[in-house]
């Protein structure tokens, strides 16, 4: 596996830092958020510059019950290959539920939920990085996630999960200790055990970023500074192996450019203390390495594949859960109400959060108003397809609900939804020179 070295994700907020930053040896892009066409001239600076970029995707779903979506697939490896990329990454999740195999309307999620961890989960996802495997152009690396939620009846821990993924298909595995930490506060997992259960030589880079803990639940939020508990694990993972890459995640909330290298700094040190404790004691980390196989039962070769009844049966537990998340349906039975009211307040706080990103014009309209407006439309109203059409969805929303007191702001947002919603732009011409116009075009073709 190429060697990465220490990097930052890369984003728009912070990419003059990151190109004058010292010892940044690689840096990673959410995919979905650059076009292979126009890349952002940072990244063109820093590609001349020999600093490798790895497209970080989001959107697939591969724990999803569906087959992998062809032309999020194609984007993914247009992207690989406009920056040049050694391998991709994705993750262990899933993102939308229902459709066809439910006979169901589709759902989304707008965020990373964990799959469950029994024998038709791993038929499933398998079965989809294989797919994905042969129609990218790179490597595949998967992401494991952070969890506020606990599936009922799984069948394996993490640790187990992940080596019988990497070991059926040969994936490699980009290893969040960050997620091990929330996984351990939310989820009572240990990280040690996880990281003793690994395959450690399948790991193509670590992911390290900071969160904040409310109510004895710990939110990943990646705008925040990296806490000790996430660099002990890294520590501990460093101990093991030496990782070919390590990469500070920061999303929003950015701080000073010293900041962020003070981070990186901890990191390295981080690291170094782990690679210490390897050397010294080779003995320990080779007897760790051979007993690192999990207890639990190897998959039979006789079934390397999902058929469409286990597909099915995927479907129908996961549109359950994402129902009772966004759009207020009944529990389903074994979790947790307590903490699935968590992650459904959570999921909605996102897509209000993102919509405002993507369609900054709406809070800058509704004041005040656009958060509770927003919440309470997403209370009765499930995102079905991306976040520009949600954003397009509530403003239609509040129109028709005649929720907008101020006439000004009502003029404002019909306008703006009005731009958007239609095929084309709107012609900003004056209805009177609009009709002269027409009218002369008929004349002519006369």
């Amino acid at each position: 596996m190429e060697r990465l070295g220490t990097g930052i994700g890369w984003r728009p907020e912070i990419a003059d830092a990151v190109e004058s930053m010292p010892g940044v040896d690689w840096v990673e892009v959410v995919a979905e958020n650059v076009c292979p066409g126009h890349l952002p001239e940072s990244l063109r600076r820093l590609r001349e510059r020999g600093v490798t970029v790895v497209p970080h995707g989001v959107s697939l779903g591969l724990g999803g019950a569906d087959r992998p979506d062809e032309g999020r697939l194609t984007a993914l490896a247009e992207r690989a290959e406009a920056l040049g990329s050694p391998l991709v990454t994705e993750h262990i999740a899933f993102v939308r539920a229902g459709g066809p195999l439910t006979a169901s309307p589709r759902l989304e999620a707008g965020h990373l939920l964990p799959v469950p961890r029994t024998r038709d989960a791993l038929d499933v996802l398998c079965a989809n990085i294989r797919a994905a495997q042969d129609a990218l152009p790179v490597p595949l690396a998967v992401e494991n996630i952070a969890a506020l939620i606990s599936w009922p009846g799984e069948e394996m821990t993490e640790g187990q999960f992940l080596y019988d993924l990497a070991d059926r298909t040969g994936v490699r595995l980009l290893i969040d200790v960050a997620n091990l930490h929330t996984n351990h506060v939310n989820r009572g997992e240990d990280p040690a055990k996880a990281l003793a259960d690994l395959p450690l030589e399948a790991i193509a880079y670590v992911h390290v970023a900071g969160g904040f803990e409310r109510d004895g639940v710990w939110h990943d939020s990646h705008a925040h500074p990296v806490p000790r508990p996430v660099l002990d694990i890294l520590t501990d993972l460093a101990s093991r192996v030496s990782p070919p890459g390590v990469l500070l995640e920061r999303d929003e909330n950015f701080p000073e450019p010293a900041e962020l290298e003070g981070e990186l700094g901890a990191i390295r040190e981080a690291l170094e203390k782990g690679g210490g404790a390897r050397i010294t004691a080779a003995a320990d980390t080779a007897r760790v390495a051979s007993a690192s196989a999990p207890s639990a039962a190897p998959p039979s070769p006789t079934s390397p594949s999902a058929d469409d009844l286990t597909r099915q049966r995927l479907a129908l537990t996961q549109t359950a859960l994402l129902s009772a998340l966004v759009a207020g349906t009944p529990v389903p039975e074994g979790f947790d109400r307590v903490r699935l009211g968590v992650q459904a307040r959570a999921l909605a706080g996102k897509r209000a959060d993102v919509v405002a990103k993507v369609a900054p014009e709406l809070p800058v309209i509704l004041g005040a108003s656009y958060r509770p407006a927003f919440l309470a439309y997403a209370h009765g109203h499930p995102m079905t397809d991306g976040y520009r059409h949600d954003a397009l969805a509530f403003a239609e929303h509040a129109l028709l609900a005649h929720q907008l007191e101020e006439a000004s702001a009502r003029r404002q947002l019909r306008e703006w939804w009005l731009e958007r919603s239609g095929p084309a732009p709107r012609a900003h011409r004056p209805a009177a020179v609009r009709l002269a116009r027409a009218t002369r075009r008929v004349l002519l073709r006369r």
